[in-house]
């Protein structure tokens, strides 16, 4: 059996740096999960690694993608159940390939109910959303949102106001994501607008950022004392510069950091929760690339008017040569 993997050796541009190599599959490790990937999404969380900006984390040479559905081909006796069955093969190997191994108390069965391109994009921004909902209630409050147009951003939004908040509004950069935002119950605001953007930070109780930059920081110095803002994507590249200490409670999130150490039965209750909530919520439009076709899918992805992208991994079957 051949694996094909989207392997980096250097950190770089993604375009410049992946390389789709092809490798002899070994024999299955005794407390392994064998998954055949069938559907991989393309987010900025699986790029910006690849970049080297979070090279400390990284061991090269990697595989790319943190999130996908698969079909499990081969189990443990123990796990033999799920040989056929879909799975979410995560916290393990790169995800844009072939064949991904993985710990079987961490893949994550899914419902019949669920559709594969749904599945597939189940991970990590739908899990993100939820910790940090979790983390930080949102019930009666005022809630803002930076970078609304991103997915994590999205759920954020829509799921806020299942947990109870009173208001959501969300910071756009391009327009042609504010018929979706209104779709979702969110205030549209425009990154160009900044007397709207400070009027709106002085209101708001809670901030989940995702830009960081000048924009962000301008937002921490204005919002009220006791105010919660929470910092966890930077798609400007930019940290937040203040001038002066803010009086919101500032903090930093990182979904990585709240997997550490989490027991494998809190990790399949979330995706429980997961379930029921993406069954509920419309997902935006997504492009279907074929797994060749990896770099005009990245492409798509780095523009971000674009459409969702979805790698599919059919068109290099397992058994290739």
């Amino acid at each position: 059996m051949r694996r094909h993997a989207l392997t980096y050796r250097t950190f770089g541009m993604p375009l410049e740096t992946l390389k789709m190599e092809t490798s002899d599959v070994p024999g299955l490790s005794e407390d392994k999960l064998r998954v055949r990937m069938l559907y991989a999404p393309v987010n900025p969380s699986d790029l910006i690694p690849i970049t080297g900006a979070y090279s400390h984390r990284v061991r090269l040479p990697a595989v790319a993608g943190y999130e996908g559905v698969g079909c499990v081909i081969d189990a443990p006796q123990e796990y033999s159940s799920l040989i056929g069955k879909r799975v979410l093969p995560l916290r393990g190997d790169g995800t844009w390939q072939t064949i991904v191994e993985c710990d079987p108390a961490l893949a994550v069965p899914v419902p019949d109910t669920i559709a594969d391109d749904v599945a597939a994009r189940a991970y990590i921004n739908p899990l993100a959303a939820l910790t940090m909902l979790e983390t930080w209630p949102v019930e009666g409050k005022r809630v803002l949102l930076t970078g609304a147009g991103s997915n994590c951003a999205e759920y954020l939004g829509a799921w806020a106001y299942q947990y109870g908040a009173k208001e959501v509004v969300g910071i756009y950069r391009s327009d042609s994501r504010v018929t979706r935002l209104k779709k979702l119950g969110i205030k549209p605001v425009s990154i160009q607008n900044m007397s709207q953007i400070s009027s709106v930070a002085r209101e708001t109780d809670i901030v989940f950022d995702a830009l960081g930059g000048p924009v962000a920081a301008n937002i921490l110095q204005l919002m009220a004392p006791g105010t919660r803002f929470i910092a966890y994507g930077l798609l400007t590249g930019q940290a937040i510069q203040l001038a002066s200490k803010p009086g919101a409670h500032y903090k930093r999130f990182h979904l990585r950091d709240s997997l550490a150490g989490m027991p494998a039965e809190t990790w399949q209750r979330k995706f429980l929760a997961i379930w029921g909530l993406l069954g509920q919520t419309e997902l935006p439009n997504y492009q279907v690339f074929p797994s060749q076709e990896w770099r005009q899918a990245i492409e798509m992805a780095l523009c971000p008017s674009s459409q969702k992208v979805i790698l599919d991994f059919a068109d290099l079957a397992p058994h290739d040569k």
